[in-house]
């Protein structure tokens, strides 16, 4: 299996108050679980102004712009703290993902995993909070629409926060279907079992709450038997993963109690319906993990799950 790792060590010039949790020392903890896998010969992008359009609105962006150029400590829309890189930072983060979906749309690798920084699936249309400038995942599946067209689009995020501005952007569109297993009551208080989208997007959003403490036994079950059956009648023509892994257990913000054989076996369940539905097409894009250790033993079972490793 030919797996594309992305990696942009710009991410790292996103710089944050000393002690915040999603500080640019995630990237290298992250980088570590790669076990020294190459990185893939991509260049550097940033995505366009056209290219956040998919998602986010001009005015946002244009607030979100001038917020970091004017030296603001925080996004005037919501809890991000930005300094004077973050908005290059934000776009090559993107741009690292567009570069993903390109490699595996066009056949140069089964899958992709992206590590990048800030992370994106807190921020809406038109606003940026929870550590996030840009929907990352949200413009990378908008962005296999319009450059490949691909008709129906999985993201399947088992981050320990509920991707809040992700199903915002998708709730009304059915060639989006959005799936998440968070930890609830917590930040940032949305994804009731209730929200399940509305107009011609009622029903392709599937939410799964669990109280802290929650671990293989329910998101395991939830992934086996609440996603993939639907997804036998949705079939997806591209799975994106939004690889959240502060819902790990013992980290710092998360309640949850997943180990790093349940992200190798819960990678193995979609890269499985990805053979089935779409031909193998993953591309997996870094969200929270906020302990250094953990996060790199978590990627580290990511990876070899993407590689195939875990099966040899």
């Amino acid at each position: 299996m030919s797996t594309a790792f992305l990696a942009d060590p710009i991410a790292k010039e996103h710089a944050v108050p000393v002690g915040h949790p999603e500080r640019p020392a995630r990237w290298d903890a992250a980088i570590r679980g790669l076990g020294g896998a190459p990185l893939a010969a991509t260049t550097a992008r940033k995505a366009s102004r056209e290219e956040l359009l998919l998602c986010h609105t001009a005015g946002y962006l244009d607030i979100a712009q001038r917020d970091v150029e004017s030296g603001e400590a925080l996004l005037s829309t919501g809890d991000t703290d930005i300094s004077q890189r973050s908005w290059e930072v934000a776009l090559h983060a993107t741009g690292t993902c567009l570069n993903g979906i390109d490699l595996v749309m066009n056949g140069h690798a089964n899958n992709a995993f992206c590590i990048v920084r800030p992370p994106g699936h807190h921020a809406s249309a038109d606003r940026g909070m929870g550590f996030c400038l840009f929907n990352n995942i949200a413009v990378a599946a908008r962005y296999a629409q319009r450059q490949y067209g691909m008709e129906r689009v999985l993201i399947a995020d088992w981050d320990v926060h509920h991707g809040n501005g992700t199903q915002d952007i998708f709730y009304d569109d059915p060639s989006v279907f959005f799936f998440s297993t968070h930890q609830s009551p917590w930040y940032p208080g949305t994804g009731s079992e209730r929200e399940r989208g509305e107009n011609e997007g009622d029903g392709t959003t599937l939410n799964c709450p669990f109280p802290a403490g929650a671990g293989r036994d329910e998101i395991l079950d939830a992934f086996r038997n609440r996603l993939l059956p639907v997804m036998q009648d949705y079939r997806p023509d591209l799975i994106l993963i939004s690889a959240g892994f502060d819902s790990r257990v013992n980290d710092p913000l998360g309640r949850f109690t997943l180990t790093d054989e349940d992200f190798a076996e819960l990678t193995s369940l979609l890269l499985e319906a990805a053979d089935k539905h779409c031909r193998g097409r993953v591309v997996s894009v870094l969200e929270g993990g906020y302990s250094l250790e953990g996060l790199t033993k978590a990627v580290a079972a990511h990876t070899r799950a993407l590689t195939g490793a875990e099966k040899e």
